[in-house]
């Protein structure tokens, strides 16, 4: 797996004051060992920080980005919403789009695809999750459900240039389990036969795994030769876990 461009995105959730961003810079600090590797770190963050990290962080190897943003492209009387102009004035990226946890709050396909509309308009990166629930999962769902994703989020985008695609099972998300090698494997590779067959001159596309991973686990993750890196929750909140991730990703 070292031989391939990999990503290592945090995903802060409601986590994080001013004071936090000494986690990031002991990250930073420490990404000097793996130079030799082509890598890119990114932390997304609650919206109240991303503009203060993002100019702290601004000579640094990090990224900012956010973890969500409204699907309106102009302002509006949206109380409490914050737009792709919004981010990116403030210094966001990158920012996650269909996580799980707000699909749950609401967030249809549909809404989706306008928010990567948006947000690629704004030339902000896109980490786009997918997955199935342990009930799809169960009922042998899962490629109806990674399909239909794909198609609605990504109906009527051109090109998935600014586009990281993020697997995340969303019975994976915060619980310790993780798919077996072949589960995973088979998967991923569904999700990228899917992908090129929407955009049939795509070249490099992008697959993460998301869901538990911690310096546990990592290992058994490299092996995967399919992935391209890593979307990262609790472990990315400690600056020891996070560089274990990368040291046992680069030894």
């Amino acid at each position: 797996m070292t031989n391939k461009f990999n990503y290592f995105i945090g995903n802060w959730k409601m986590f994080g004051d001013l004071s936090s961003i000494r986690l990031i810079k002991k990250i930073s600090i420490n990404l000097n060992r793996f130079k030799k590797n082509k890598f890119k770190v990114v932390f997304c963050i609650p919206y109240t920080l991303i503009n203060s990290y993002s100019k702290q962080l601004k000579q640094s190897n990090i990224s900012i980005g956010a973890q969500n943003v409204h699907y309106l492209y102009e302002y509006g009387s949206y109380t409490g919403s914050i737009n792709s102009k919004m981010i990116k004035n403030a210094g966001a990226e990158y920012v996650i789009i269909g996580h799980s946890e707000n699909r749950i709050n609401g967030d249809t396909d549909t809404i989706i695809n306008k928010k990567i509309k948006s947000s690629l308009k704004n030339n902000i990166k896109i980490i786009l999750c997918i997955g199935e629930t342990n009930k799809q999962k169960i009922n042998k769902q899962t490629n109806r459900i990674l399909k239909k994703q794909i198609v609605l989020s990504l109906k009527g985008i051109r090109s998935i240039k600014n586009i990281i695609f993020a697997y995340e099972p969303v019975w994976a998300i915060g619980t310790g389990k993780v798919p077996n090698k072949y589960e995973l494997s088979k998967n991923i590779l569904y999700i990228k036969s899917q992908i090129q067959n929407k955009f049939k001159k795509a070249q490099n596309i992008n697959i993460l795994y998301g869901g538990s991973v911690n310096p546990r686990n990592i290992v058994e993750l490299n092996s995967i030769d399919h992935l391209n890196g890593y979307l990262i929750g609790g472990a990315s909140k400690s600056s020891k876990k996070f560089i274990d991730i990368m040291n046992k990703t680069y030894k």
